[in-house]
């Protein structure tokens, strides 16, 4: 089943800057996917469009059945509620636990206290800090924070989890464990990754699909890829002409 559907889509930025150019990739319910690509490559654009960080300035970009192109400012929301993302810096409110973190996420929705509560407990215990939900945020290393951002993103159940550079700020050992938990989240509920990343061990070891940019463009799709030396894109384009 169809997730995700990108089609001929730009994104040009005020400035003239081409950031996405003619973009059509489709994924699908399930599917783990890893995008990489070197700074300026339009990784991170073609993830923020997902989840309309970013809005295509031509195109079509249909998330979970929302087309995202024609989505209005008040409506995002409603895409929103279908997603979760895990950020590189944790984003977490300091002030807060760790069960009201997690918590804070369904409260936005306006769920009552008798469903969050078991949401929440639930969402904790599968990123295994279950001993940890009255912390705060200072209290907990950098993995753990990154465990409970994962599980604010997971709480609501959805169909797709973004995750962009969510490894960037942790040592090897701790990403292996992050990654193990995102692994667990695709298998067990069938929910689809996106990861944006850096980190070429990851990739390499766990042999998903990789999406590669290069200047803008997508110049490779690989069902079981690996962080390799991609084409130059003006390589590419000498071989469409």
């Amino acid at each position: 089943m169809r997730l995700i559907k990108v089609e001929h889509t730009y994104k040009i930025y005020k400035n003239g800057t081409t950031a996405i150019a003619d973009l059509s990739v489709s994924i699908d319910k399930g599917e783990f996917v890893f995008v990489i690509g070197p700074t300026g490559s339009g990784k991170s654009t073609f993830i923020k469009m997902l989840y309309r960080e970013e809005k295509p300035t031509n195109g079509q970009v249909i998330v979970g059945g929302i087309d995202v192109a024609k989505l209005r400012n008040s409506k995002v929301y409603k895409l929103r509620r279908k997603l979760g993302v895990v950020f590189q810096d944790f984003k977490l409110l300091p002030k807060l636990t760790v069960y009201e973190n997690v918590a804070f996420a369904l409260e936005t929705l306006g769920l009552p206290n008798s469903e969050i509560r078991p949401k929440v407990l639930k969402a904790i215990d599968s990123v295994g800090l279950k001993e940890k939900t009255r912390n705060l945020p200072n209290e907990l290393s950098g993995g753990e924070q990154q465990r409970v951002a994962i599980a604010r993103a997971i709480v609501n159940d959805p169909k797709l989890l973004i995750c962009d550079e969510p490894t960037g700020n942790l040592d090897p050992e701790t990403s292996k464990e992050i990654m193990n938990i995102l692994e667990k989240i695709n298998q067990e509920s069938d929910t689809t990754i996106i990861m944006a990343t850096h980190d070429k061990e990851l990739v390499n070891k766990m042999k998903k699909r990789v999406l590669a940019f290069e200047n803008g463009v997508l110049v490779s799709d690989t069902k079981k890829g690996s962080y390799k030396v991609h084409e130059s894109t003006k390589d590419i384009k000498k071989k469409r002409s």
